[in-house]
């Protein structure tokens, strides 16, 4: 029984999933925004968001915290000292979600996924 197990898998394991996860939050904190499918998107911005609140703390403990989850120090270290200060008096919601038209290949239902 699915009860209260609310995660899409994307037809992966866990360790490809979390993979995944750690490469979108990458590409969107190096770009500020990326394409990517809806499903996707809506999966994604929670952990990003809270990266984000985790990373308006700047102490070294939140830092490595954030490197364990991303793996990525340069993208750390954007997030710590460029993203994260934008939103210092931002309570929540630091991205949106724009849709775009379905795919012509698969038609799967992309978005745009940014920082606010």
């Amino acid at each position: 029984m699915r009860h209260h197990s609310n995660k899409r898998k994307f037809g992966r394991e866990k360790n490809q999933r979390n993979a995944l996860m750690s490469s979108l939050a990458r590409n969107l904190i190096r770009d500020s925004r990326i394409k990517t499918t809806t499903a996707k998107a809506k999966e994604l911005r929670p952990m990003v968001e809270k990266l984000v609140t985790k990373a308006k703390v700047v102490t070294v403990a939140t830092r490595r915290l954030i490197n364990s989850s991303i793996h990525s120090a340069t993208e750390t270290k954007k997030l710590v000292d460029v993203i994260a200060p934008k939103y210092k008096d931002r309570k929540g919601g630091y991205t949106r979600i724009i849709r775009l038209p379905n795919r012509d290949l698969d038609g799967s239902p992309m978005s745009l996924i940014e920082f606010v």
